[in-house]
């Protein structure tokens, strides 16, 4: 199944890729999941997707300011939410504790994870998302080893 490309062409096909990218998530035996893409890509709305899909009841959205969010999700798990957009450096990640967070076996969400590359671990699932004409949007799903 890996790797994987997914078209979107709008926000009411965007449960079935969530869908995709929970059984690839499964597939890859990764806990990290590194979301890569512009700003106004559709990270964060993926991510609230993928939320939904693993019954996540709580509102998703993006860490920007506090850098991580906890949700649960349908067998009470915990799912961490980064977003790394405004990490001046590793040393900033690591004091916040995001080796910790993402060495931890639960599944990690990470938006921006070019920022703290050297924190990721391998292999890891890098998804991957451009945007096309039309609000449409190719999501290439990868292992990273």
């Amino acid at each position: 199944m890996l790797p994987l490309t997914l078209t979107v062409p709008s926000l009411a096909a965007l449960p079935a890729a969530a869908a995709r990218l929970q059984a690839a998530i499964a597939e890859a035996r990764c806990s990290v999941v590194a979301f890569e893409g512009e700003m106004g890509a559709g990270k964060t709305t993926l991510i609230r997707a993928l939320a939904a899909a693993l019954g996540v009841a709580d509102d998703v959205s993006s860490p920007t300011f506090a850098l991580v969010n906890e949700y649960r999700d349908a067998r009470d798990t915990p799912i961490y939410h980064f977003d790394f957009y405004r990490i001046d450096s590793i040393a900033e990640a690591e004091r916040m504790g995001a080796a910790e967070y993402l060495d931890s076996g639960y599944l990690c969400l990470v938006e921006w994870p070019a920022r703290v590359a050297a924190l990721l671990p391998v292999p890891h699932l890098e998804v991957r998302i451009q945007v096309l004409p039309n609000e449409t949007r190719e999501i290439e799903l990868k292992i990273i080893n």
